[in-house]
């Protein structure tokens, strides 16, 4: 079971599966500002140049309208902000998982100055050119 837990988790934290989540998130409330556009600025213009409203709309409508998409747009950003700080979290921790992960390699061979083949550190005398090593 823990290693299906571990599979999942390495799954779900996968860039691309990330990256459509929060596609998924954002285009769900770019769809509300869209939707809040169409219903208090364009079907009001529509219903009077069509006739479906007699007369013009009042202030309180108007100002109805305006603040409806202006309150879209507010939860539009703030989500896209939230979304933000988590992906920024996620990504601080995987870089810090990838840091606490990494190898540290151990260097075991030089290199012979006078024919440049690679030889163990703790040679005394090239195997290749039969030069000491100094």
């Amino acid at each position: 079971m823990k290693k299906f837990l571990n599979e999942f988790k390495e799954f779900a934290l996968k860039g691309n599966v990330l990256d459509l989540a929060i596609g998924v998130i954002i285009g769900s409330a770019f769809t509300a500002i869209v939707t809040s556009l169409t219903d208090n600025f364009i079907n009001p213009i529509l219903n009077l140049v069509t006739g479906a409203h007699k007369g013009l709309y009042s202030w309180s409508e108007i100002a109805g309208f305006i603040s409806s998409f202006i309150s879209a747009v507010i939860n539009f950003i703030i989500i896209a902000f939230v979304l933000f700080l988590i992906l920024k979290g996620i990504n601080a921790l995987l870089n810090a998982k990838k840091k606490n992960t990494e190898e540290v390699v151990e260097i075991t061979t030089k290199t012979c100055p006078y024919c440049k083949s690679e030889i163990d550190l703790e040679a005394t005398r090239c195997p290749h050119c039969t030069s000491e090593i100094l």
